[in-house]
């Protein structure tokens, strides 16, 4: 039996592992930098606070270090936040949902994490009233959310700001 567990703030620096090899495997190239320490601040704080918008579901590692040592890691996590936006008549709450952390440490994939942290993320997703839940998928992890129910849907426009001056 796969048991997942909400993350709390000791688990953020996990988290951000994680989250680095999600991009290491969707870029091909591991970027470490500043960002990772902003992440675990902020995955920190957020995981601490009371009805917070941040959710995060985990599965704990066997622990077993390199060198026989117990080392606690994460061996799954599914991270998504309910964004409040203006009510609309099929979202009568304007509550979203968006996931934007889906990872299983290689030494664990092939078990089912990946599909066990994100239902757990979309129960939670529902318990707060969330109407619709939006994501970007990989081409390998499409099949994971089609069969959890995901459809295609309007691919918005996006800008990044920190180019916008070279737009003017």
């Amino acid at each position: 039996m796969i048991v997942t567990r909400m993350a709390g703030p000791s688990d953020a620096a996990e988290l951000v592992r994680l989250r680095r090899l999600m991009f290491a495997a969707m870029n091909g190239r591991d970027e470490p930098g500043d960002w990772e320490r902003t992440a675990e601040e902020t995955a920190r704080r957020q995981l601490g606070e009371p009805d917070a918008p941040l959710g995060a579901f985990v599965i704990d590692g066997d622990g077993g270090g390199a060198d026989g040592g117990h080392v606690p890691h994460l061996a799954a996590c599914a991270v998504g936040r309910v964004e409040q936006r203006l009510a609309a008549p099929g979202h009568p709450s304007g509550r979203f949902g968006f996931v934007f952390s889906v990872c299983t440490d290689p030494r664990y994939r092939g078990r089912g994490y990946a599909r066990a942290t994100t239902r757990a993320l979309l129960d939670w997703f529902a318990a707060r009233g969330v109407s619709r839940v939006d994501l970007h998928a990989t081409a390998d992890a499409e099949p994971l959310y089609r069969s959890l129910g995901f459809t295609e849907h309007s691919v918005p426009l996006s800008l990044d700001l920190r180019s916008r001056d070279d737009a003017r």
